[in-house]
């Protein structure tokens, strides 16, 4: 047995809880631009685009809302950073090394040099770390072992330090050069080298990080050991790649099986998704370069260029680029504004943002076009925007799904879908309340006060029984009746004047032909929305609250034919065949409503102009302005209709002089009603005649 729950815990509502989607919702959201557009993926589309409001008063994002967010965001780093001031950065730390160095040269000429335990001379090698640095003579006494004469002379080490100081003031002018230059330069003071040091890491990270993702631990005080191993990486990836141009097997496992601690905790798994990684590295290195002026440029890959000081592990490099040219890594141009200062290193970084938020808005873009939210990278849009966004994102990828479990729509099998019959109802509730609201608003009321009738159908009202009313006595209020005149007694003793019935009213059935003008200048003047939103509310107010009633549609242009309900969120006016054919379409009608022997029957016409075709031997003969045998056709047609007691309303959405004078020669004709309207106040008219019309009260009031 399943066991019940014993209570439940309710904390209170702070707006980060998620309710699930309400389909309702949705179909109220996607039910204007279905009207409009008739087309079901198209207004999906425009939901994702645009977002909605959910039931519990908040915002669901849209693809629209992150895109700007992002145009944002990428304004903000533009505003931010001066990416000149990376060079400000190499100067400005090249000077204070050296500085550091002269200061150390300083105290060698002025003999102070020789109580410093922290002194280096020169071996004739690269620059060292500390620790690896001879000892000064000074320091010899206490290291018999050190190679360096005992008697080392302190003129000795004046000659080393004036040397040192000509060399430091023959450096060339720019920092690439400068640097450069002294990287074959024996420092005195080994926290100035341990600073160059750091500088020239940061540019082999730099240049690493314009391949690879991830391996900046791999150059950090890069070791000969490492930079042979860096080599041997190279050339096998290089190797890789030529092998899979050839279409063979390149060995990837092997290759990662070898070398894939050296790239970072998240390693690749695959040849394509190293290469995809290589692309997005090169592309954020090239995109710093297109940022920057020609001259910044030149500077840059100077700074950057043989940067291991391994010949062969540059020409492996030099190599791999020449492999990598099919991946054509363009790279964007960012146009920076601000003021802040940044970092070659914090520069990489930024660039590699910059380029996940233009792919992240190429995605979203793509969904918007596209209608498929499936293929925005999830991980990204978090990274990028947060979790609310990655969860809208979620939501939205669940519209569909939603309406699909609620009934609202279908698959046909393939990637289209469908409204179903209740889709369509629910659409058709929408617009009957939204024009009720109207409506309401305007205190007309949704339907005429009723009146006690004698026959018909029974209402929750009563009244006192009259001589003929039919006998439906209404016992509760009889009884009551009884006893507040006898006051309460047992047996209840009733008298005629005690009955009370309950009231009832006559509805007439009523056949309805509702005719849309499906011309071009309907949607030019905005009022085929309109025209189309009536329609699915008249059909769904009769089928829903009289069933007994018939409802037909009909559109015309050039030519008139019938609808059917389900079809009329998809209806679209006629954009290349011209015409108004009002003739036609009264003549469907007539043959349509002669099915209905009983009741009344009516035809509501919705046009915006003229009549501009009627029919020849059953073709469309169309002419503008309309010529004297289109409106004598159309003036034969409405005789028929009144011959046949078919009611003709016409609602007309211009009110020019001769459309005037036509529409009055109609009414004349047919003793029907026009109205001259627009297409907001359409449905309100409509409605407020079909419902007032459709019931007849009988007898007095009592």
């Amino acid at each position: 047995m399943r066991k019940l729950p014993t209570g439940f815990q309710f904390s209170q509502w702070d707006g980060s809880q998620r309710l699930p989607l309400d389909p309702d919702e949705i179909m109220a959201a996607i039910a204007d631009d279905l009207i409009e557009y008739g087309d079901l993926r198209w207004a999906m589309r425009n939901l994702m685009s645009k977002g909605m409001q959910i039931p519990q008063g908040g915002h669901m994002q849209g693809l629209r809302d992150m895109l700007k967010q992002l145009r944002d965001k990428k304004r903000e780093q533009l505003e931010r950073y001066d990416l000149s001031s990376i060079f400000e950065d190499f100067r400005e730390r090249l000077d204070e090394i050296l500085q550091m160095e002269r200061d150390r040269i300083d105290e060698w000429l002025s003999g102070d040099g020789s109580d410093t335990s922290e002194n280096a001379t020169p071996d004739g090698g690269h620059a060292r770390p500390a620790q690896d640095q001879p000892q000064s003579p000074a320091e010899s006494g206490a290291n018999s072992d050190s190679g360096i004469n005992e008697s080392f002379s302190s003129d000795v080490l004046k000659n080393i330090a004036q040397n040192n100081r000509e060399q430091l003031d023959n450096l060339p002018p720019d920092v690439a050069s400068q640097i450069k230059t002294l990287e074959k330069y024996e420092f005195l003071n080994p926290d100035a080298q341990r600073k160059f040091l750091e500088l020239l890491n940061e540019l082999r990270r730099a240049m690493a990080n314009s391949f690879f993702n991830d391996i900046e631990n791999m150059v950090n005080k890069m070791s000969d050991g490492d930079i042979e191993r860096m080599k041997d990486m190279v050339q096998a990836l290089n190797e890789m790649l030529v092998k899979k141009i050839a279409g063979e097997d390149p060995g990837f496992e092997e290759f990662m099986d070898k070398f894939g601690d050296m790239f970072g905790d998240n390693p690749p798994q695959s040849l394509d998704e190293l290469l995809e990684q290589m692309q997005q590295q090169m592309a954020a290195a090239q995109s710093l370069l297109n940022s920057l002026s020609p001259e910044q440029q030149a500077q840059l890959s100077s700074l950057l260029s043989d940067r291991f000081g391994d010949p062969e592990l540059n020409a492996e490099m030099a190599k791999l680029a020449k492999e990598l040219d099919f991946l054509s890594p363009d790279g964007g141009q960012y146009r920076f504004r601000g003021d802040q200062r940044i970092d070659l290193e914090a520069a990489m970084e930024l660039m590699n943002e910059m380029q996940d938020i233009d792919e992240l808005m190429s995605q979203l873009q793509e969904a918007e076009r596209g209608g498929d939210a499936g293929r925005i990278d999830k991980d990204l849009l978090k990274d990028l925007l947060g979790d609310d966004a990655a969860e809208d994102l979620d939501q939205l990828q669940e519209l569909l799904k939603a309406l699909e479990e609620a009934g609202y729509i279908r698959s046909d099998g393939g990637d289209r879908w469908e409204l179903t019959p209740r889709g369509s109802r629910m659409i058709g509730q929408k617009a009957l309340g939204e024009i009720y609201q109207q409506l309401k608003r305007q205190n007309m009321g949704n339907h005429a006060v009723p009146e006690e009738g004698r026959f018909g159908e029974r209402l929750e009202q009563t009244k006192p029984y009259e001589f003929g009313d039919p006998f439906h006595l209404h016992m509760p209020r009889t009884i009551r009746n009884a006893i507040d005149r006898n006051g309460p007694s047992t047996p209840v003793q009733l008298k005629p004047d005690d009955f009370e019935i309950y009231r009832s009213e006559l509805i007439t059935s009523t056949a309805t032909a509702m005719l849309v003008d499906l011309s071009w200048s309907m949607a030019l003047r905005g009022s085929f929305q309109a025209a189309k939103k009536v329609a699915l509310a008249l059909h769904n107010l009769i089928t829903s609250q009289y069933p007994k009633d018939s409802f037909y549609i009909i559109g015309f242009a050039a030519y008139a034919k019938e609808l059917k309900a389900h079809d009329l969120p998809y209806l679209q006016w006629d954009e290349y065949v011209l015409g108004t054919n009002m003739q036609h379409a009264l003549l469907l009608a007539e043959k349509l409503l002669a099915k209905h022997q009983a009741g009344s029957k009516q035809i509501i016409m919705i046009s915006d102009g003229e009549p501009t075709a009627h029919l020849e031997n059953g073709k469309a003969q169309f002419a503008y302005p309309p010529t004297p045998e289109t409106i004598a056709a159309t003036f034969k047609a409405v005789k028929h209709c009144t011959a046949r007691g078919v009611a003709i309303n016409t609602f007309m959405l211009d009110s020019s002089y001769y459309l005037k004078a036509f529409m009055d020669e109609i009414a004349k004709i047919n003793g029907g009603r026009v109205f001259y309207t627009s297409p907001e106040k359409l449905g309100e008219y409509i409605l407020v005649d079909y419902v007032q019309n459709k019931k007849k009260r009988l007898a007095r009031r009592a």
